[in-house]
């Protein structure tokens, strides 16, 4: 068994099911028009286009490598797309313009009231073990889904974006790439560092949050959705990062986990500038017509991860678990 692939998630309904057997050669696939009913933010769905996706990337322990272009799996996995992207069509509140999108990003509230606030200023450390371990889901392929759209962009836009990649993944180093950064953020943490370990405690707001990446960067179509999903983020990580640094700080939670944080409150600085001014500003020189996907793509985001911040804030703040399988206390550095 390779030890990057991980073990193949448990089921969550109908969708998921069929889909996980069929990869493992113990049953048919769902119909496409079976999506066309479900959930699209829900856990079944969420979870089957994630599998789906996953085959993409480290694939799974046990399935054939050659269902990534399985065209009867391709088939509904296009079926489970348009469910998702027709109901974040409908679903998203809308800016006007790109600059209004932007713009929207780039002011911080005076009193904030989100999940990183919640983490720096009362967050407790069980909470932000929950967070490490949803947000693993993509951390440990920090930048990977991003990859995608490289070739789609040439000229100022490709440069800048490769620029800001490179970044992300260490500058040539393998010990500072930032999924390894991660990683031993982790490890502080007292969570197991397995590549999809958190799969299964993971809720369907957060598939929904790493599904969304995948739904960009895969589709030539949507390459503005993803620059502006990528503008999104690196907008909103580094005033983020630094809340989260404070709360690494306040909670002891150790040295990596700091500068996990840390290191992305500087980087990401300078990436904003990078992304707003040659990755935006280079791909619409080039095609401006892109300009609504990329506000799409900003607004897309911002909508998912607020359904996310509302389920763990809620959970939180009722003192309860917001994941689906709870983490072991045990396992806790300061237990």
């Amino acid at each position: 068994m390779n030890q990057h692939e991980p073990r193949l998630p448990g089921t969550r309904g109908p969708l998921s099911a069929a889909v996980i057997a069929h990869l493992t050669g113990t049953g048919p696939l769902p119909r496409p028009c079976d999506a066309d009913t479900a959930d699209p933010y829900g856990d079944d769905l969420q979870l089957a286009l994630y599998v789906c996706y996953e085959l993409h990337y480290r694939g799974f322990a046990g399935v054939d490598p050659g269902h990534e272009w399985d065209p009867e799996l391709l088939r509904v996995r296009a079926a489970l797309e348009r469910r998702f992207l027709s109901a974040l069509r409908a679903d998203t509140p809308g800016h006007d313009s790109l600059d209004e999108a932007l713009g929207a990003l780039l002011v911080e509230p005076v009193e904030g009231s989100g999940v990183t606030h919640h983490l720096r200023d009362e967050g407790e450390l069980w909470q932000l073990r929950e967070y490490a371990a949803q947000r693993s889901l993509y951390h440990l392929k920090e930048a990977d889904p991003h990859a995608w759209v490289l070739p789609r962009l040439w000229g100022r836009a490709k440069a800048a974006m490769a620029a800001v990649e490179f970044d992300e993944f260490g500058g040539g180093r393998a010990e500072r790439v930032h999924a390894r950064l991660f990683a031993d953020l982790m490890t502080d943490l007292g969570l197991e560092t397995a590549y999809g370990r958190y799969l299964d405690a993971g809720g369907a707001e957060m598939l929904a949050v790493v599904n969304l990446m995948s739904l960009f960067g895969l589709h030539r179509e949507l390459r503005g959705a993803l620059v502006g999903h990528f503008a999104d983020v690196e907008i909103t990580s580094s005033p983020g990062s630094r809340r989260l640094a404070e709360a690494m700080r306040r909670t002891g939670a150790g040295p990596a986990a700091e500068f996990f944080y840390d290191e992305h409150v500087e980087a990401d600085a300078v990436h904003e500038q990078v992304v707003r001014h040659d990755v935006i500003g280079g791909l619409l020189d080039e095609e401006p017509g892109l300009s609504a996907d990329i506000a799409f793509g900003i607004d897309a985001t911002e909508y998912l991860e607020d359904r996310l911040a509302r389920r763990l804030l809620t959970d939180w703040r009722a003192g309860r678990s917001a994941l689906r399988v709870p983490l072991d206390p045990t396992m806790s550095h300061t237990s």
